[in-house]
């Protein structure tokens, strides 16, 4: 009986097991049958019936033999609409080309400080997953994007250190592109000041070698605003400000609160930068006054570039709005500001929508919008970088929508496009299925020759593109810099409202003075190559000689504080004069107040030889400085007398020094009154 229940039971699992592996069996050719179809059907829709693919399980096998490389590739990625792109196995050939000369292998890498993309063509033997593990791995990167193809030729000659040296330069280049191709690369990049681009491209070029062709193009921010830029956008996506320059606190506290009255979210605190260029004192009221008509238009888009305004509303606003807020806004702006309001015309909906397009723009004032069509997420994402590589994280506007039926090679034309308008210092791009187009002004009387390269390299000879480019001398960069006559009156000006306080019996500069030396550096850095002098002055109380040493180690100490501003003085000296040169009377105190003072001044041929001459005598000068110190220490002046100023401070009586507190402002940077 035992034996019948075991056989009975041994049946049964026997039949379930048969069961299973027939079902199973069943499962998976149905899978395989279903994987071949839909990949068939994808293949035939793409005109590609040289290609064959065959189920094996979960993966699809490819096969065939492929006119050209683009066709496997239209292959693969038909397949991979279908199933896993993983799951996808390349057994497909490309017909054999006589004569065929390689590519032309490249790569262009664009980083925005966490994200980078590449983007190119590399050869199929090069080890991919390295290049993308050893960019993964440099400081502060999170998310790489690998836009790259490959194709089945010899690596080139240095293409490997080519790539090492790339991805080395990468890690001190947060905002960036870099163009790579055999023994050359290309590096385009933002600095924070002119003496981080030197420090940079000095580290660059050092570390290519003899053997790599190293191009840079590395910006530096100019220290003064030119133009004064300001730009208040409110819109769908809620109000800002693109840029907001300024010339006073006051003025930025005016600005912001026009801002929040028009829409900017409490809590919001937009960076104004304060700078010099202002084309009026009334700026921060000027400013203020447009962004609250920006406000009672319901919303829109106002910016300022100098003493020019553009007002933008927003489309749908009524006319008699339109009219009345702008005929406000016309009676009350300050008389040296130009308005040009537009409202634009709404679009009739019927109307069938144009052909694609994508359009790039560069305003006057170094803002940036990008919008049309972008043919996924992570294009957008790169074409975003290039801008912000290009043009500054903080100057570009994206309102691109995205598109997956656009033309091949757009991506491409996009980014060659954004490429060539940073060649200019305004204008606009535009790349539609049949050509690209790029018209403004440039200060860079190369750029129609240099961009009409850029299309031939990148879009190749025969593709139909339009240049209208205009050279314009004011916008040339080196044309642009101040004279030497203009970096002098431009520190006068700052002179009029601040001066230099030294501590008593010191050459050390008081903290309360260090700003106007900071605005004093600023201007300067503008100005290479300044035959500049820092003369040092005194009043006429004390020795002569001890009054000469001192106004010369004070002219020295002003020279040493630029310096660690980062000025270059190279063509800067620091000379004393004592109490020569009043111009004040010396029997007053506010007199020696004002005579206590350093001037900077240009050093002409004339004065040069009179330097000349007189450097001899400030070197005794200098010489004798030490000496009356030494021997009034030998004296015995004592630690408890008053420390011994160049402005005669050891013979001063008490009540001289009360009489003399509280420094008047001059036309100098003057010394602190409290050397008497």
């Amino acid at each position: 009986m035992r034996l019948v229940t075991f056989a009975v039971l041994t049946g049964t699992f026997a039949l379930a097991a048969v069961g299973s592996l027939v079902a199973a069996g069943f499962a998976v050719t149905q899978v395989e049958d279903a994987s071949e179809i839909g990949i068939r059907t994808a293949l035939d829709k793409a005109d590609l019936d040289w290609a064959e693919v065959q189920a094996n399980g979960l993966q699809a096998i490819l096969s065939g033999t492929a006119p050209n490389e683009a066709q496997r590739f239209r292959a693969k990625t038909a397949a991979s609409t279908v199933v896993d792109a993983s799951r996808v196995i390349d057994d497909m050939n490309v017909e054999a080309r006589t004569a065929l000369s390689p590519p032309h292998f490249s790569i262009e890498i664009l980083r925005n400080d966490s994200d980078i993309s590449l983007i190119g063509l590399i050869p199929a033997e090069m080890d991919r997953e390295a290049l993308l593990r050893s960019i993964a791995r440099l400081r502060g990167v999170s998310e790489v994007s690998d836009l790259l193809q490959t194709a089945d030729y010899p690596v080139p000659r240095g293409w490997k250190d080519t790539i090492a040296f790339a991805v080395a330069a990468l890690n001190d280049l947060p905002r960036s592109k870099v163009s790579i191709s055999a023994n050359e690369v290309a590096i385009t990049a933002m600095s924070e000041s002119i003496p981080e681009k030197r420090q940079l491209e000095s580290s660059l070029k050092a570390k290519a070698g003899p053997d790599i062709r190293l191009t840079t193009e590395i910006s530096a921010p100019r220290p003064i605003i030119a133009p004064f830029t300001l730009r208040y956008v409110s819109d769908a996506g809620g109000a800002r400000f693109d840029a907001c320059s300024v010339d006073t606190e006051a003025a930025r506290s005016q600005i912001l609160a026009a801002a929040r009255d028009s829409g900017l979210p409490e809590g919001t605190t937009p960076r104004c930068t304060i700078g010099l260029g202002v084309p009026s004192s009334e700026w921060g009221r000027a400013t203020a006054l447009a962004i609250r008509a920006v406000g009672k238009l319901g919303g829109g888009s106002v910016t300022f570039s100098d003493a020019d305004i553009s007002l933008l509303a927003l489309e749908g606003t009524s006319q008699s709005t339109f009219d009345e807020v702008l005929g406000e806004l016309e009676n009350r702006l300050p008389d040296v500001y130009a308005l040009h309001a537009v409202l634009p015309e709404t679009p009739d909906r019927d109307e069938e929508e144009g052909p694609p397009e994508f359009i790039a723009t560069l305003s006057p004032e170094g803002l940036v919008q990008l919008r049309g069509r972008i043919s996924d997420e992570v294009m957008r994402n790169a074409a975003e970088a290039l801008a912000k590589a290009r043009f500054g994280a903080e100057r570009v506007y994206t309102s691109a929508r995205l598109d997956e039926d656009l033309p091949e090679g757009w991506s491409l034309r996009v980014l060659t496009a954004l490429d060539a308008l940073s060649r200019l210092s305004n204008g606009a791009v535009t790349v539609t299925p049949s050509s690209v187009g790029i018209r403004g002004n440039t200060g860079d009387q190369n750029a129609n020759a240099d961009i009409a390269r850029l299309f031939g390299d990148k879009l190749g000879q025969t593709a139909d593109f339009d240049i209208d480019v205009t050279y314009h001398e004011k916008l040339d960069p080196v044309a642009a810099l101040p004279s030497p006559a203009e970096c002098i009156s431009q520190i006068n000006a700052l002179q009029e409202d601040a001066k230099i306080n030294f501590d008593p019996g010191s050459t050390n500069v008081e903290t309360g003075s260090r700003k106007i030396l900071d605005s004093i550096a600023e201007v300067l850095k503008t100005c290479p190559e300044l035959p500049l002098e820092i003369a040092g002055y005194t009043d006429s109380q004390g020795r002569e000689e001890m009054n000469l040493a001192l106004s010369k180690n004070r002219a020295q100490t002003i020279l040493d504080e630029l310096r660690m501003r980062r000025v270059l003085t190279r063509t800067f000296q620091a000379d004393g004069f004592g109490e020569d040169d009043p111009i004040a009377d010396n029997g007053t105190a506010e007199g020696r107040e004002a005579n206590r003072r350093i001037e900077f001044r240009l050093i002409t041929e004339a004065p040069a030889e009179d330097a000349s001459a007189q450097g001899d005598g400030e070197g005794d000068g200098d010489g004798g400085g030490e000496d009356p110190a030494a021997e009034e220490a030998d004296n015995g002046s004592g630690a408890e007398d008053e420390p011994v100023e160049g402005a005669g401070d050891d013979t001063v009586s008490e009540e001289a020094g009360p009489e003399e507190t509280g420094p008047e402002e001059t036309g100098n940077i003057e010394e602190g009154s409290g050397d008497e």
